[in-house]
């Protein structure tokens, strides 16, 4: 497993999704292959959204990728609970909105759960095995 926390900043989005690449190749997954290209694009995505809506003053973000045999597992953790993850119901064409859709059209599946004490965590899981 791998967890880091990062700032709620452009900047630690960037480096969170650098990190997490070079984390899944140490795992023997390379630089781009369709899992880790879908995964950096997860992560970009999921901390793109905790630093612009989960962002709470003086609060990091978290990420965390759970590597098993069969899947694997992206999570994202930010200080707020109150801003929930919207549906995919926006236009195609909207400026805003279409990110979860590329979450949901790259992983296998996602959800999102409230944190302990604070804040909320949105999963995705990559099947292996579509790689």
């Amino acid at each position: 497993m791998f967890s880091q926390r990062f700032s709620a900043t452009r900047l630690g989005a960037r480096l969170a999704r650098h990190l997490a690449v070079h984390r899944l190749d140490v795992w023997g997954i390379p630089y781009g292959t369709g899992i880790s290209d879908s995964a950096a694009s997860i992560v970009a995505e999921l901390a793109a959204n905790a630093v612009t809506h989960g962002r709470v003053p003086g609060r990091d973000f978290e990420v965390r990728l759970t590597l098993r045999p069969d899947v694997l597992r992206i999570e994202v953790s930010d200080a707020r609970r109150e801003r929930r993850p919207m549906a995919m119901d926006r236009a195609p064409d909207a400026e805003a909105g279409r990110g979860l859709g590329l979450v949901e059209a790259l992983a296998t599946r996602w959800s999102f759960h409230d944190r302990t004490p604070v804040g909320k965590t949105v999963r995705a899981e990559i099947d292996l095995a579509q790689g």
